[in-house]
């Protein structure tokens, strides 16, 4: 086990996360795995429960406009026609708009002031819109609401790839994303206890559910700005032998890329059509993903069951879907490997929005919605994993995972215009199952490219005779530095 203890000068060379110009030498020699994996567990314990917290509320507040319809929101509101679909919609125009700029935000200020103020500032919207009735009004609120909950996601996302090697993210963003599937689980069982409170302050029992969660938001993000960590090299529950060992690591798994702020950098991420192919697979999975998270109370509904029933017996589905995104995201982690997961995953939710077109007993559609969640929510981390995998550099990582979860995000657009006629929803449950077919043929065309690269990387270093030690001469390469290899 390494016990070089860093100077201070050291620590801050490397305060985002890890500076190229920190050289080998001043790190000391490699920690054994064994003690990789008890600082890995360490920062599990102080950063995992966290973020996931931060996600849960961001999940709940965008996805509760599905739970406030079925508790009355439409008939007060007369939402008739398409208004809720557009309503659901406006959500990501601005959501989408805000996250490249977010992620550059993120790295060029600290994490500890950016995401708990993002967070503030969602929560007000989020609160205010127990004052929205009308049309137009909830229309607004939910424009500003994506505009400030836009950088939370790929924010948090970009975080964790500044603490951990790109081999440990996929369970950690697993772990976090599980959180969307809680949110839905706890989402229902909120909106039906905060329904009873229907009437008290003048309010409707769904203005109630827009309040209490948004001020439960603002009150997290406050106690945010004490309790979040910037970057390993500043982090107050690492000793300085740990901080090494992280240093150390993050510096072999990056191979020495450059992990300042350049433009060129930002061009390098705009530029990729590897980055495209990545927000393709993003866009058909994001989906069945976000129809589910904004129609899974209806779509129980129109099951045949009450309103009341609809909001409880969504808890299962979305617990199921907590379950396997988990465990996907740990056993992808073990094997090192992205693309079969999420084509294997993607397979298994068709399978489950088949059985929702073709079966007509409500039993049978209830266990199609299972199936399908349990599928398609572990793609999800598995997917910005292998597309954080794929970008070289601090900055260009950020700006890829922005660019993926950004304009992928716009397919909830097309989620929200779906689901549309009941009580078979064939238009939406059809569209879901194509998206997820999309998202198949283009992961197995990604696999075949990235193994194609690799193989002519190989063979131009052996070539060449280029190995680690001369890392330092593609720092500013990215992707396309002759030692970087990506993952299948």
């Amino acid at each position: 086990m390494a016990t070089y203890q860093i100077p201070d000068e050291k620590l801050k060379a490397y305060e985002d996360t890890l500076n190229e110009t920190v050289r080998d030498e001043d790190l000391g020699p490699p920690a054994s795995e064994v003690e990789i994996s008890r600082v890995l567990r360490k920062m599990d314990w102080y950063i995992l429960p966290f973020v996931s917290l931060l996600y849960l509320l961001s999940f709940l507040d965008r996805a509760n406009i599905g739970n406030a319809k079925i508790a009355g929101m439409a008939v007060d509101v007369h939402l008739d026609g398409l208004k809720y679909n557009i309503i659901s919609a406006v959500f990501f125009l601005t959501y989408a708009f805000a996250e490249v700029p977010s992620n550059i935000a993120l790295k060029l200020f600290r994490p500890s002031r950016w995401i708990p103020s993002i967070m503030v500032a969602w929560g007000i919207v989020m609160t205010l819109m127990c004052l929205c009735n009308t049309y137009k009004g909830l229309i607004i609120a939910r424009l500003f609401l994506g505009l400030a909950e836009g950088g939370l996601f790929p924010g948090i996302t970009f975080y964790l790839s500044l603490w951990y090697r790109r081999r440990d993210v996929a369970r950690r963003i697993a772990i976090f994303f599980s959180a969307a599937t809680v949110a839905g689980a706890f989402g229902g069982l909120f909106a039906y206890g905060i329904e009873q409170m229907d009437g008290i302050g003048g309010l409707h029992g769904w203005q109630w559910i827009f309040c209490i969660e948004g001020i439960a938001t603002v009150v997290v993000a406050c106690a945010s700005y004490f309790y979040m960590h910037d970057y390993p090299g500043t982090a107050t529950f690492l000793t300085a032998t740990e901080k090494e060992t992280v240093a150390r690591m993050l510096k072999d798994d990056c191979i020495g890329l450059a992990t300042h702020y350049d433009r060129k950098f930002v061009w390098q991420a705009v530029n990729d059509y590897k980055t495209y192919m990545q927000m393709g697979i993003y866009i058909g999975i994001l989906i069945p993903v976000y129809a589910i998270a904004l129609f899974a109370p209806t779509i129980v509904k129109e099951l045949g069951y009450t309103a009341a029933h609809a909001q409880l017996l969504t808890v299962p589905i979305f617990v199921a879907g907590c379950i396997s995104t988990v465990t996907i995201g740990i056993l992808s982690d073990k094997y090192n490997t992205r693309g079969p997961f999420i084509i294997g995953c993607s397979i298994v939710s068709l399978i489950g929005f088949l059985v929702l077109y073709t079966q007509e007993a409500p039993g049978a559609g209830y266990a199609g919605a299972v199936i399908a969640t349990m599928g398609v929510y572990p793609t999800i981390a598995v997917d910005l994993a292998w597309a954080g995998a794929a970008a070289g550099g601090d900055v260009r990582k950020g700006v890829t995972l922005a660019m993926v979860i950004g304009l992928g995000n716009l397919g909830g657009i097309c989620s929200s215009f779906i689901y549309l006629t009941p009580q078979r929803f064939y238009i939406g449950h059809g569209t879901a199952m194509g998206t997820l077919g999309f998202s198949i043929v283009l992961s197995v065309i990604t696999m075949w490219n990235y193994n194609r690269i690799n193989k002519e990387k190989d063979a131009l270093c052996e070539r060449e005779g280029i190995d680690a030690s001369r890392r330092e001469e593609f720092k500013d390469m990215g992707s396309e530095s002759p030692l970087f290899r990506y993952t299948l």
